[in-house]
């Protein structure tokens, strides 16, 4: 399997990065993270660094399996704002390729059109960036090769929700009951 890749940008939300990453690596699921910004070394909302893995200069677009936006700002922002991954969400979409985004991050596919017509949760606030989509307030929302999650709060359930697309349900299922998930 290729990679999923969780992109961070400055002001990325901790909880909502490091928490899918953490649930999918439990699940033995190659996870890559990759920064935006001109280093590996990018800062969360809260002051948390993270060493990311690559640089987005340094991916390949065939490495990648499935595309993971944590929020936070303004990190959603600089992610909503880089040309080179709005290119790449933009052909994931399009070709139905799988997108996860929580928070604020869901702006990245929706300032694009990206969203016209589809189901969405975001952080409440940010639902007028979501142009076209129907936004449920639901702390997941899952939609054809789409996640979404609403913010810090569904950090866990979301991540577990990009496992289940991957992951065998008794695999989900004893990771859930080893992290006292309920």
């Amino acid at each position: 399997m290729k990679e999923i890749c969780v992109f961070l940008a400055d002001g990325f939300e901790e909880i909502e990065a490091i928490t899918p990453i953490d649930i999918l690596r439990r699940g033995e699921l190659p996870v890559k993270t990759v920064s935006i910004m001109s280093t590996k070394t990018v800062m969360g909302t809260h002051g948390v660094p993270l060493i990311a893995d690559i640089t987005l200069r340094e991916l390949k677009e065939e490495d990648v399996e499935m595309i993971v936006l944590p929020g936070g700002l303004p990190g959603a922002f600089h992610l909503a704002e880089n040309e080179q991954l709005g290119e790449l969400v933009t052909k994931f979409v399009k070709a139905g390729k799988p997108v996860a985004a929580i928070c604020a991050a869901p702006i990245v596919l929706g300032r694009r059109g990206l969203l016209e017509g589809k189901n969405a949760t975001c952080y409440p606030g940010m639902e007028e960036e979501l142009i076209g989509a129907h936004c449920t307030g639901a702390m997941v929302e899952k939609t054809d090769h789409l996640i979404f999650g609403k913010g810090p709060a569904a950090a866990a359930a979301f991540a577990f929700a990009i496992l289940e697309r991957y992951a065998d349900a008794s695999v989900v299922a004893g990771l859930k009951k080893g992290m006292l998930w309920e």
